[in-house]
């Protein structure tokens, strides 16, 4: 990516970083700071502190710890992505674990992805340039592998279909659920055999009727709503 933009495309992506060791949050500001196009506007040491800088702040996208004293990066994701403003800011969950039962739970609380801690700088930059823009940045396949073995757990999972998918086509059905198995917008187009700006098209459709801001969440909900069932696929 070559753009300067932030995420309205008129300046920098303001990012907030959100972890309890100090030590790492210096070394993701050494990495972003010298990035062109974004900007470290603050730092927080526990999720409660994050919920007010973000206020605060406005930043763009929160870069977030999830194991953390006094708030733990869940609950400060499900209070920032519900916090009312134009635009609320896009949640980065950062963990050790790629297993980790917690990122599931800020999915669905409202996270836009996750990253592992030892990410690559240059991965780190890309996915916070990716977030900004509105897209989601979980890996497909490990997504499915963590709804698998988590979705069980979720609060919702087993309960009756939301009435929303009721407002879905039957093609919109079809192109959710395959959202669910981590397919890319090509795969799905090869998968349906129609046009990528057809599924496109699909796609944002599912997300504007069901009320989800990316992939990840509609991926999520297409669990909980019992459209398709841990290790059904």
């Amino acid at each position: 990516m070559t753009s300067a933009d932030g995420a309205d495309g008129t300046g920098p992506v303001r990012v907030l970083l959100v972890d309890d060791q100090p030590l790492l949050r210096t070394g993701f500001r050494l990495i972003l700071e010298a990035e062109p196009g974004i900007s470290v506007v603050g730092e927080s040491a526990d999720g409660a502190a994050a919920v007010d800088d973000a206020r605060a702040l406005q930043p763009d996208v929160v870069l977030m710890d999830v194991r953390m004293p006094r708030m733990d990066g869940v609950e400060a994701t499900r209070r920032i992505t519900g916090a009312e403003r134009s635009t609320t800011p896009r949640v980065l969950v950062l963990t050790t674990f790629d297993l980790d039962e917690y990122v599931v739970e800020a999915l669905r609380a409202g996270a836009s992805g996750f990253l592992l801690k030892d990410v690559p700088a240059d991965d780190l930059v890309e996915a916070i340039r990716v977030v900004a823009r509105g897209d989601a940045v979980v890996a497909p396949a490990v997504m499915r592998r963590l709804l698998d073995r988590f979705a069980a757990r979720l609060p919702g999972a087993d309960e009756p279909t939301p009435a929303q998918l009721g407002s879905l086509t039957d093609r919109e059905r079809q192109v959710l659920t395959l959202v669910a198995r981590g397919l890319s917008n090509g795969e799905i187009a090869a998968e349906l055999v129609v046009s990528e700006t057809t599924v496109k098209t699909h796609v944002g459709n599912v997300l504007m009727k069901l009320g989800l801001r990316d992939r990840v969440q509609a991926a999520v909900f297409a669990y909980e709503s019992g459209l398709v069932r841990p290790g059904s696929l």
